[in-house]
């Protein structure tokens, strides 16, 4: 007797661990509406395993479909209908934009449709939202400013900043709805290098002292009727982790931290993954973004390739070596002890141990209170960022801050 089958869309993922990982993070976003298992599985099936060029297109035709069957709907008067359809649209977009080269026009493209989509659902939610670019250093920051009612009263407020990929629009999907749900004010916002940054000023670069981009939001906002400043929080998600520890740790008005996870040396960080320090390549495996396509794929296979390039690209060095060698600015250091206010220590059990070591050296350095929280298997949210299990990680992290600022 043949086995009784319910449908052609099975549930099966990549041998690629990255891409594994990537269909984790876009399968997990359904718990705020960023896709749909179905619709994630069904274009995962489509998809050559390790293959960026393939999932990049895959997903990138997902969005194309989400964004028009969402006009359409929003044509009818169909607002909540065309508000999650777009919404879908934006994070497929990005997910696009992960797996496409910073350098290729295509990416720049894709960002730009995501921010759009992402624009179109905002038309249509409960909350309030706010566009602005802030200026920094002749450039601006782009900020997403939300708040659970227009009514002007002092809130309680988060400040959220992802990391080397994330962008604003996936943190409001994974962290941002789901703390405005709990009455709190939401300001996303993004410095230098970063994805949303690069959209708009590809010649910035990641910069250490990311004090001073975290310092620039503040004094924008700290006079808004709505945001209490003695109810302030920061919370950093992946290289975030470092941007939010090292702002917490010059910037005395941020009143609570959130390190998901702590990272206080952003070198070491790194370095914990590759098994060796590519600031000590020699000359001759040293290698510049030209190199990149004539290397073979059988040495370097197409993935890292595209997440070399991005790292070259968006730290702004002129070599893979160099790029390494940069990195090592980028460490907290001494000013870990001047971190006095409440601080929330997380970090999935599967990640590695790097990030083990370092969310215990944090734990043990900052001055202030702290607590953590270790994420397991066992509640699927032992990954980077608990992606599989964003709910969860927001139960943790804002009853936690909710027991902290009453």
């Amino acid at each position: 007797m043949a086995e009784l089958s319910r449908g052609k869309t099975e549930v099966r993922g990549f041998s690629s661990k990255e891409m594994d990982f990537q269909l984790m993070r876009q399968l997990g976003s359904a718990s705020y509406g960023g896709s749909s298992a179905g619709e994630s599985l069904a274009t995962a099936a489509r998809i050559v395993d390790g293959d960026p060029a393939s999932w990049a297109a895959e997903f990138s035709s997902l969005g194309e479909w989400q964004q028009k069957d969402a006009h359409k709907r929003d044509s009818k008067g169909h607002t909540i209908s065309a508000r999650d359809q777009f919404l879908k649209a934006c994070n497929s977009f990005r997910a696009a934009e992960y797996y496409t080269p910073p350098l290729d026009p295509v990416h720049r493209e894709l960002g730009l449709k995501s921010r759009y989509c992402f624009g179109q659902a905002m038309n249509h939610v409960w909350h309030t939202f706010e566009e602005a670019m802030v200026t920094y250093k002749g450039v601006e920051l782009p900020v997403y400013i939300m708040t659970p009612s227009p009514e002007p009263m002092k809130r309680k407020t988060l400040l959220i900043v992802s990391g080397f990929d994330g962008t604003l629009e996936e943190e409001y999907i994974m962290r941002g709805s789901a703390v405005l749900e709990r009455g709190y004010n939401v300001i996303h916002f993004a410095g230098p290098g970063q994805m949303d940054m690069y959209r708009f000023f590809s010649n910035t670069h990641f910069e250490p002292d990311f004090e001073n981009v975290t310092g620039t939001v503040i004094d924008f906002i700290k006079d808004r009727p709505e945001v209490d400043m003695d109810r302030l929080a920061l919370m950093g998600i992946s290289f975030g982790g470092y941007f939010a520890t090292r702002s917490a740790a010059h910037e005395p008005r941020i009143k609570a931290l959130i390190a998901n996870s702590p990272i206080i040396d952003l070198h070491a960080y790194l370095i914990g993954f590759t098994g060796m320090d590519p600031a000590e390549l020699p000359d001759d495996e040293n290698f510049t973004v030209a190199d990149i396509p004539n290397i073979p794929d059988d040495v370097f296979p197409r993935e890292k390739k595209v997440m070399a390039e991005s790292l070259i690209t968006r730290y702004g060095q002129p070599s893979f070596r160099d790029t390494f060698i940069y990195l090592r600015e980028f460490a907290v250091g001494e000013a870990i002890k001047n971190i006095k206010c409440p601080s929330l220590a997380l970090v999935g059990m599967g990640e590695g141990e790097e990030p083990e070591a370092q969310y215990k050296t944090f734990i043990e350095s900052v001055s202030g209170p702290v607590s953590k929280y270790e994420f397991t298997e066992f509640e699927g949210a032992d990954t980077h960022c608990q992606v599989g299990n964003p709910s969860f990680a927001a139960a943790v992290a804002y009853d936690w801050l909710d027991e902290l600022f009453g």
